[in-house]
């Protein structure tokens, strides 16, 4: 299995670890920390030599309840890292759903472009298909990231997610974009219960079944934070990792291709394992 983009073909036999790199002042986790372009840039480089082998850059923090950053602005955010990160020689992702940011990093040479919206706003849908080659990445999400979590999904999640983003990849592929150019992603925690979250995680296997390589973002999100909680108080976004690196290998366990993640090392580590597991068991009927 592979992940056509603009100037890598990804081999995806083998997990894939994206690293965040958030260039904006309001991430949940880690807002202000890679806001300027140097900090950035080392903390993609920090990023590669730990193991990651894509990067996903953004500009606009799509946390519950955040607001919408304008155009200029996270073009401001992003282009400058984009123009160094394409010399790194590694996949370069783009996380927005705006398509005049889409046409400018992919102008820059940037590989994929990682949509929380699956193409739904404005012309992205066609700045996508117009392109020989970027890779995409659907991603469902319920209502906007304002409301998202006022008001949670009802009935069967796992069909309702599933049944988007078979239509969506089925949408673009009618406008002339490969299927090898695609990749889905559950949204976890976008409009989501903590049980429902969960639910998509034990339930994995059911959102595979259209053959699209599954990205899984778990990383530090609050549903961790909430089934770790001490005395009902959730641990702070960044001492989430154990539960973090947890989620990933049971994401990676029940079939997901790409982890995104913030905290790469650990999560290298952990899928390092979790392989010499799955090498060391005959007939294995493990994914891998």
């Amino acid at each position: 299995m592979f992940w056509q983009t603009t100037r890598f073909r990804i081999d995806l036999t083998q997990p894939q670890v994206m690293g965040i790199v958030n260039v904006t002042p309001d991430s949940f986790s880690d807002g202000g920390r890679h806001a300027t372009l140097a900090s950035a840039l080392r903390h993609c480089e920090k990023l590669l030599k730990e193991g990651a082998r894509i990067l996903d850059i953004g500009g606009e923090s799509t946390r519950p309840g955040s607001l919408a950053v304008p155009l200029d602005m996270e073009l401001d955010r992003v282009v400058p890292l984009v123009r160094e990160a394409v010399k790194l020689n590694v996949p370069v992702s783009v996380d927005t759903y705006k398509p005049e940011v889409m046409r400018a990093v992919l102008d820059l040479g940037a590989d994929i472009v990682n949509d929380i919206w699956a193409l739904r706003q404005g012309d992205a849908a066609a700045v996508v298909a117009r392109h020989p080659s970027c890779g995409v990445c659907l991603m469902h999400m319920h209502r906007d990231p304002q409301t998202m979590q006022t008001a949670p999904m009802d009935g069967d999640v796992v069909l309702q997610v599933r049944t988007f983003l078979s239509e969506a990849a089925a949408q673009l592929q009618a406008r002339g974009v490969a299927r090898e150019r695609i990749v889905v992603d559950p949204g976890i925690g976008f409009g989501k219960t903590v049980a429902q979250n969960f639910g998509l995680l034990a339930r994995q296997a059911e959102l595979l079944t259209d053959g699209f390589p599954l990205l899984a973002g778990w990383s530090r999100k609050s549903s961790l934070g909430a089934v770790t909680a001490v005395d009902g108080m959730p641990p702070e976004p960044a001492a989430r990792v154990a539960a973090s690196v947890a989620a990933a290998v049971l994401a990676v366990e029940r079939g997901a291709a790409i982890v995104r993640v913030h905290d790469v090392a650990e999560t290298v580590q952990a899928l390092q394992v979790w392989r010499a597991m799955v090498a060391a068991t005959p007939h294995s009927s493990i994914c891998k």
